[in-house]
């Protein structure tokens, strides 16, 4: 496999990696908040999210970054492997690649996802990352309001943002 930070080459993949995350929630019938092929892009253009290809150089995974709170927080988010490449080790990979970019580029911000997965709890947990409350990461309103798509987000609104299915981690 090979990890790379993305750049303006990679952003033909956009709408690909937004469809692998849609089939992963329907297939975990949980809570994945559906992608913008468009942002995605941005966030592939603005080198921002690492990718992963197989050994013949087909898209096998994909994670990115954003910052909220004017900086002092970053999230990792749409973590996908496909299908044929999943219980190899490469989502810890991708992780693993992801929170190093976060430290490189944004040293000072703070690092949290949200889950409801249990691979990528287990896995954040081994990279270092605690569960924490909701309070305690970004509460910028342009986050949250990227889980309207998600099924459980009446939830989030029933109780104030303070709970859902989801589980926050802090790096």
């Amino acid at each position: 496999m090979h990890i790379t930070i993305s750049n303006s080459i990679h952003s033909a993949y956009a709408e690909s990696i937004c469809e692998h995350i849609e089939a992963a929630a329907k297939l975990r019938g949980t809570g994945i908040v559906k992608r913008d092929p468009k942002k995605i892009e941005e966030v592939i253009n603005n080198g921002d999210a690492v990718i992963a290809f197989d050994e013949q150089g087909n898209f096998a995974g994909f994670c990115y970054l954003q910052l909220w709170s004017c900086g002092k927080m970053a999230s990792h988010s749409g973590l996908i492997v496909v299908p044929e490449h999943r219980k190899k080790g490469l989502a810890l990979q991708i992780k693993k690649s992801a929170l190093a970019l976060a430290n490189q580029k944004y040293p000072e911000a703070k690092v949290f996802g949200i889950t409801t997965n249990l691979h990528v709890l287990n896995i954040n947990t081994e990279l270092g990352y605690r569960a924490t409350t909701f309070s305690e990461i970004t509460q910028d309103d342009a986050f949250w309001a990227q889980c309207r798509s998600c099924p459980n987000y009446d939830i989030l609104q029933r109780t104030g943002r303070k709970m859902c299915l989801c589980t926050a981690m802090l790096c």
